[in-house]
């Protein structure tokens, strides 16, 4: 697993030190571990991992031109909030990867939130941050409103509730960017969302479509840069967004 995880970083260009590599072996492992108590995935092969877990969060260094992933590329301090993080993806890749990353992982289920926390502290990972609750609970001002300089998003609902989640806690000149598959940029999900994104304070920049190395796995990243403050009155209440997207 380990030369595994290395080949599969260094084909994004992302040089992993053997501490690094370790961590990702680990984390692997506890995956495996606890998903036989609790729900976390479906893939569980050691290749299908590194492909489609860690492989497919670490693909975020393929926008290289944008302003907070060259930040993270460079090793400066980002703050990151990963919603809907689910068993860690795409956000622990990204701090085993690039430790100055001052990262949230926020996900409804405290189940999974334990499992977080077990894999933070066995890999010893600094400036980690869980949160157990709803996206629209923890936007609210004095929380996490406006705080963050990427949010981050993999799998988790269509980009019209998506950005009800995500945007309200980016600061303005911050980015949203939602891991997607191909389908986004050719379908109607993407013209769907361009209201919801424009009301909660976004501009849509960029659609990457990109397919993983050495793989036949395509994926794109929609890209949202905050210009304006998100309007007081969203994110609306726990379950609207997904009940009653904005479009």
């Amino acid at each position: 697993m380990k030369e595994l995880v290395i080949d599969k970083a260094g084909k994004l260009g992302i040089h992993l030190t053997d501490e690094q590599a370790d961590r990702f072996v680990r984390y692997y492992e506890l995956l495996i571990e606890w998903n036989e108590k609790i729900n976390l995935t479906a893939v569980t092969e050691k290749d299908e991992v590194a492909v489609k877990h860690f492989e497919d969060s670490l693909a975020l260094v393929m926008l290289r031109d944008n302003d907070i992933v060259k930040r993270i590329i460079k090793g400066e301090s980002v703050k990151l909030i990963d919603i809907g993080t689910g068993a860690g993806f795409p956000g622990l890749p990204l701090k085993i990867a690039f430790p100055n990353i001052k990262l949230t992982l926020l996900d409804s289920l405290n189940k999974r939130i334990n499992f977080l926390n077990e894999v933070v502290n066995e890999l010893g990972l600094k400036d980690v941050e869980t949160l157990h609750g709803r996206a629209e609970d923890f936007a609210k001002p004095g929380e996490g409103r406006e705080k963050y300089d990427l949010a981050v998003s993999r799998a988790v609902a269509n980009m019209s509730s998506l950005s009800e989640y995500c945007i309200p806690y980016v600061k303005k000149g911050g980015y949203f960017i939602a891991y997607k598959s191909e389908e986004y940029a050719k379908g109607p999900e993407k013209e769907e969302a361009m209201k919801a994104i424009k009301v909660f304070g976004g501009e849509l920049t960029e659609v990457k479509e990109y397919r993983l190395p050495d793989s036949d796995l395509f994926r794109c990243f929609a890209v949202v840069k905050k210009k304006e403050p998100t309007p007081k009155k969203y994110p609306r209440k726990a379950g609207t967004p997904s009940k009653d997207p904005i479009k």
